[in-house]
C-alpha cells in the first residue's frame, strides 16, 4: 500500500466517526422536531402553508452558506450566555438538522393526509379517544410514509455534512476539501467513496424499515433498525479502536510524560483552505513532534472561523499573513511599510485578541495581478498601471474571497481598473483558467509555485494599493508562553524564504512526480538552515 494510501485509511475512523455522528444527531433531532410538527399542523391547516414554505425555503439556501451563518449566529446567542461552541460540532449539527426537515414534515403531513378517513371513524366508533386513534391507527398506517421521508432526509444529510469542514468539524469533507485544493485527486476520490458508501448503507437500512413498515414484515424492519444501531455504534467505536491499536503501553506512556505534567502535551494546528497552507501545517506538526508535543490538524477552515477560532482557542497555531490581519481583522485599508504593517498588527493582536505573532517565516504571500507572459508582452503589460489601459476588453479571475477583500476595492480605484467582466473560482481552478486562457488575469498569491510553472508574470503594483502580506505564525494564548512550543516553533522563523516556498508548493500541486503536503514539510525542514 502506498503512503499516500496509508494516510488516507489512517485518518478514516476518525473522519468517519465524526461524520456518522454528525449526520444521526442531526436526523434524531430533525425527526424529534419534523415528526410532532407534521402531526400538528395536518391537524391545523390554516399553518400547513406557511410552515412548508418556511422549511422549503431552508432547503433553498446552499449548504455551505447554512453552514457558515451558524457560526455568528451561534456567537451572537453565547452573548445571552448560551454557551455553546461557535465552531465545529454544534453549528454543523444544527445546520444539518435544519436541512434534515422539510423531506420529514412533508411526508409526515402527507401520510397522515393519505390515512382513509373511514379507518380514523372506525376508530372512533368503537371507543377511541381522538388520542388513541392517532398513536393507534393514523400514525402506523403513516408510518411507511413518514420513514419514506427521513429516508430521502439521511442522503440530503450524508451529502450536506461533508461541506462541515470550512466551519471547523471533522468528517469526510477533509479528505474532498483537501484533496481540491492539492490537486490530490486519489483524496478527492476516497472521500466521495467513502460519504457515497456511507450513505448508500444508511439509504438500504432506512429503505428496508420503511418497507418492513409498510409490508408489515417484522423481521425486516428489525434487521434495517439493526443495521442503523450498529453503524452508528461502528461510526463511534472504529476511532476509539483505532487509537488504541496505535497506542503505547501504560508504563511507557507513563515514563514519556514523566516531570511533564505541567506542559502541554497537545495542540491543535488550523489551516486555509490552499496548498501552501496544508504543507506549513504539517511543518509545524512536525517540528512540535520533535520535541514530544502530539498535535492534530484540522484542515480547510475559512479566514475569518480559523481567525476566530485561534481567538478563542478552538486551534493554538496557525499560520496567517501580515495584511491579512491589516485589512480584515484591524479594518485598515491605509498603505504602510512592511515593518510598520508587522509592529501594528503584533500589538493589535496581543491586546486585543490575546494572541502571540511568533514572528515572520521570511517570505511574503500576497495578491499578485498575474497574466500569461506572452499575452503581457503582447500588450505591452508591465504593471498594474499599464493594465488600466486595456482592463475593459479583458476578464479577470479570482479565488472566492478576492473580490469582496479590501485589497480588491483599494486596486480597483487606485488603478480605475474596470474589467470586461469578473469571474471566481476555487483557487486551484483558478490557476487552470488562465492557464487554459478561459481567463486574461487571475489574482494569483506570489509565493505559489504555478507562477513559475505555468509561466506567468507578476504585474508591478507602483502605487503600493495591495499591503504586505509577510507570512506570520501566531500562536493562541494557551500556548503563546509554553517554552517548549515557543522553542521548536522559533526555529522555523525567517528561516523560509520565497523560493523555498514556491518550491514546496508546486511539489504538491503538480501533476506528475506529485509529493503530500507532508512529504514536502520534509523537504522544506531539509532545506532550512
Amino acid at each position: 500500500m502506498s503512503d499516500n494510501l496509508r494516510e488516507l485509511f489512517d485518518a478514516l475512523p476518525g473522519n468517519l466517526a465524526n461524520h456518522v455522528k454528525l449526520c444521526v444527531i442531526a436526523l434524531l433531532v430533525g425527526v424529534i422536531v419534523a415528526v410532532p410538527l407534521g402531526i400538528f399542523v395536518s391537524r391545523k391547516r390554516w399553518l400547513r402553508v406557511p410552515v412548508l414554505t418556511g422549511a422549503s425555503v431552508i432547503q433553498t439556501v446552499p449548504g455551505l452558506a447554512l453552514l457558515a451563518l451558524m457560526v455568528p449566529l451561534l456567537v451572537y446567542t453565547n452573548g445571552f450566555g448560551v454557551g455553546l461552541s461557535s465552531f465545529g460540532f454544534y453549528p454543523a449539527v444544527i445546520a444539518l438538522t435544519l436541512y434534515s426537515l422539510l423531506p420529514i414534515l412533508r411526508n409526515t403531513v402527507t401520510g397522515i393526509e393519505g390515512v382513509d378517513p373511514d379507518m380514523v371513524e372506525a376508530a372512533r366508533g368503537v371507543g377511541m379517544s381522538e388520542r388513541q386513534a392517532l398513536t393507534e391507527v393514523v400514525l402506523p398506517l403513516a408510518a411507511p410514509t413518514i420513514v419514506a421521508g427521513i429516508r430521502t432526509a439521511t442522503v440530503w444529510v450524508v451529502g450536506t455534512a461533508t461541506l462541515a469542514t470550512p466551519v471547523c468539524q471533522r468528517c469526510l469533507g477533509n479528505y474532498i476539501f483537501t484533496g481540491l485544493q492539492t490537486r490530490n485527486w486519489l483524496m478527492v476520490s476516497f472521500g466521495v467513496v467513502a460519504s457515497a458508501g456511507l450513505a448508500i448503507i444508511l439509504d438500504a437500512a432506512v429503505g428496508g424499515l420503511e418497507r418492513g413498515l409498510r409490508e408489515r414484515r417484522r423481521v425486516l424492519a428489525r434487521v434495517s433498525a439493526g443495521v442503523l444501531a450498529g453503524t452508528l455504534v461502528l461510526g463511534l467505536v472504529a476511532p476509539r479502536i483505532a487509537r488504541w491499536l496505535r497506542s503505547e503501553p501504560p508504563a511507557v506512556a507513563a515514563l514519556k510524560g514523566k516531570g511533564k505534567r505541567d506542559a502541554i502535551a497537545s495542540v491543535r494546528i488550523g489551516t486555509k483552505t490552499f496548498t501552501e497552507q496544508y504543507i506549513l501545517a504539517q511543518v509545524i506538526k512536525k517540528r512540535l513532534a520533535a520535541v514530544g508535543v502530539s498535535s492534530t490538524v484540522k484542515d480547510s477552515l475559512g479566514s475569518t472561523v480559523i481567525f476566530d477560532a485561534l481567538s478563542n482557542g478552538t486551534i493554538d497555531i496557525y499560520v496567517d499573513y501580515s495584511g491579512t490581519i491589516w485589512a480584515n481583522y484591524m479594518k485598515r485599508d491605509d498603505t504602510r511599510p512592511p515593518w510598520q504593517v508587522m509592529a501594528e498588527a503584533s500589538g493589535w493582536l496581543a491586546k486585543q485578541r490575546g494572541i502571540r505573532n511568533l514572528g515572520t517565516l521570511g517570505f511574503e504571500n500576497a495578491y499578485a495581478l498575474a497574466m500569461r507572459r506572452s499575452k503581457a508582452e503582447g500588450l505591452g503589460i508591465k504593471s498594474i498601471a499599464d493594465l488600466a489601459r486595456h482592463a475593459s476588453s479583458l476578464e479577470l479571475g479570482g479565488d472566492y474571497e478576492f473580490f469582496g477583500r479590501p485589497e480588491w476595492r483599494n486596486l480597483r480605484d487606485a488603478y480605475g481598473l474596470r474589467f470586461a467582466d469578473k469571474t471566481s473560482f476555487d483557487s486551484t481552478l483558478m490557476y487552470e483558467a488562465i492557464k487554459n486562457d478561459r481567463v486574461d488575469i487571475i489574482a494569483a498569491f506570489s509565493s505559489d509555485g504555478r507562477i513559475a510553472a505555468y509561466d506567468l508574470v507578476l504585474l508591478k503594483d507602483p502605487l503600493r494599493a495591495i499591503p504586505p502580506y509577510d507570512a506570520i505564525l501566531l500562536l493562541s494564548k494557551r500556548v503563546a508562553n509554553d517554552p517548549r512550543i515557543v522553542k521548536a516553533l522559533q526555529a522555523l522563523i525567517g528561516k523560509i524564504d520565497l523560493d523555498l516556498m514556491q518550491r514546496a508548493n508546486l511539489m504538491v500541486d503538480r501533476d506528475s512526480d506529485k509529493k503530500t503536503p507532508s512529504q514536502a514539510a520534509d523537504w522544506l525542514l531539509s532545506q532550512m538552515h
